[in-house]
């Protein structure tokens, strides 16, 4: 048996000096230090030996297991690192040559303006509030003082899930989660898509964006919320822009206003953008309707408060000359790498 040992140690020496091949290396790790290995088969013919035979032979087989295990360690190490400086060879790279073009993205224009109207409410002590896209109808019309009956309750208007869900036309619902939830004073932004069932034109889509406020606190008045409109409009479309209310009526505010501001091209002379009129429709807004209050739990005797809310794709369009609101979502390459 000593012998045979020997042969296999002899054997395995040489052939794993000779192999240059890793795949190769790991064969001869099987075929000699295996499950089914050759030394392995010598140690189950241990219990054939006499007593006395067996620790020397098994002390054999260990110390040449060992060698071998350290061989075809120091032989890897060495395959791997001619592996690496062949690679280094064939695989080089020139630094100096030009890299290939990246081009680079931007924010949609809608999202942009997104981005700076918070910005500008965030200076102004403003928190940004979130809510549900597929609303209850109790919270899209009926806290917000839309009766039954109201023409914007009707299929032509409303997109219905079912008869008590809709898809929010308005970010109105989130003022009104709010509202029920905290208690005065609330300054609050409410940004996101709202859903309308119009036809697609030039100036109207079925899903478009909305930014609406609200303040709720005690001595709230319209004075309030036109400095407010104002320091915002100054902001956004440049500091000599100007403001003004018209009457207006809308369901969750009384007094209403429709806002408009001086036209940011032309400074009010008359242009192309403004249609020779000096002004902009830019919002609606009002003081919340005591009902609202009433509806959401907050007590109109003691608390008052503003609303206003404005289309972001129409802040867009007239801030970057758009004329067609398609374009803002047909997502044309063309048109979008200008913003």
């Amino acid at each position: 048996m000593k012998e045979e040992i020997s042969k296999i140690k002899e054997n395995s020496i040489n052939e794993i000096k000779e192999t240059n091949d890793l795949k190769q290396l790991s064969d001869l790790k099987v075929k000699y230090l295996g499950k089914k290995g050759e030394l392995t088969l010598v140690l189950r013919q241990m219990g054939t030996l006499s007593p006395e035979e067996r620790p020397v032979m098994g002390e054999l087989v260990n110390k040449v297991r060992d060698e071998l295990n350290n061989l075809i360690e120091e032989k890897e190490k060495e395959l791997k690192r001619q592996e690496l400086l062949k690679r280094l060879e064939t695989e080089n790279i020139d630094v100096t040559e030009p890299s290939k073009k990246i081009n680079l993205g931007s924010l949609h224009p809608i999202t942009q303006i997104i981005n700076e109207v918070e910005e500008i409410f965030l200076g102004m002590g403003y928190q940004i509030a979130d809510g549900p896209e597929v609303e209850k109808a109790i919270y899209n019309f009926d806290k917000l003082n839309t009766p039954p009956d109201h023409p914007a309750r009707d299929l032509q208007d409303t997109f219905y899930i079912s008869d008590e869900i809709v898809l929010r036309s308005q970010t109105s619902p989130v003022q009104a989660r709010v509202m029920e939830q905290q208690k005065p004073p609330i300054k609050i932004i409410c940004p996101g898509a709202v859903y309308r069932s119009d036809s697609v034109d030039a100036t109207h889509s079925p899903v478009f964006h909305q930014i609406e406020g609200l303040v709720v606190d005690k001595n709230i008045s319209m004075a309030d919320l036109k400095g407010t409109l104002e320091m915002f409009a100054k902001k956004c479309l440049g500091e000599n822009t100007k403001i003004r209310f018209r009457p207006h009526h809308f369901p969750f505010t009384e007094p209403s206003a429709e806002a408009d501001v001086s036209c940011f091209v032309c400074g009010g002379k008359g242009c192309r953008v403004c249609k020779g009129e000096g002004w902009i429709e830019l919002l609606g807004c009002g003081m919340v309707h005591p009902n609202v209050l009433t509806n959401c739990g907050i007590d109109p005797e003691e608390c008052s408060g503003f609303a206003f809310g404005f289309g972001v794709e129409r802040i867009a369009m007239a801030k970057f000359g758009i004329e067609d609101m398609r374009l803002l979502f047909e997502n044309d390459v063309r048109f979008l790498k200008q913003f």
